[in-house]
């Protein structure tokens, strides 16, 4: 079975490195990833499709990218294949129910993570809790 919300954090990380990590809500894991996506980008992308960038547009750009290297190519495919991967078991982590060591543990009932005491929903799966949650 697939799990939808990887799915969806996988698209929007190949839309841009980054992108599905913010979707998850890991925010460091997320700058990180569009850090390398952009360090890669100057590292490797020649200095010309820089200035066909700036004197013909996205055109130009896309005119440009038509002579890249194998090299090129493959360094920035690189990066974004790793970031759906990454984003894709984050997700599968983040939605696997957790079961919690401690009995007293306040979790849960739809997905069984932990829950926070000061709001009246689980702010993993958005499930409504009916009463306040007491950990006394």
């Amino acid at each position: 079975m697939v799990n939808r919300r990887g799915l969806v954090a996988g698209v929007l990380a190949f839309l841009y490195p980054g992108l599905g990590h913010a979707y998850l809500r890991a925010w460091l894991r997320a700058v990180g990833w569009f850090g390398l996506a952009v360090l890669t980008a100057a590292l490797v992308v020649p200095e010309s499709a820089y200035q066909a960038f700036e004197s013909g547009g996205f055109q130009g750009l896309v005119d440009a990218s038509e002579s890249f290297g194998m090299e090129v190519t493959l360094s920035l495919l690189a990066v974004r294949v790793f970031s759906v991967l990454d984003a894709y078991v984050l997700a599968v982590r983040q939605s696997a129910p957790s079961v919690a060591d401690d009995p007293d543990a306040n979790v849960c009932p739809s997905c069984g993570k932990e829950l926070d005491d000061d709001i009246d929903f689980c702010p993993w799966c958005t499930q409504r809790l009916d009463a306040p949650v007491d950990t006394e």
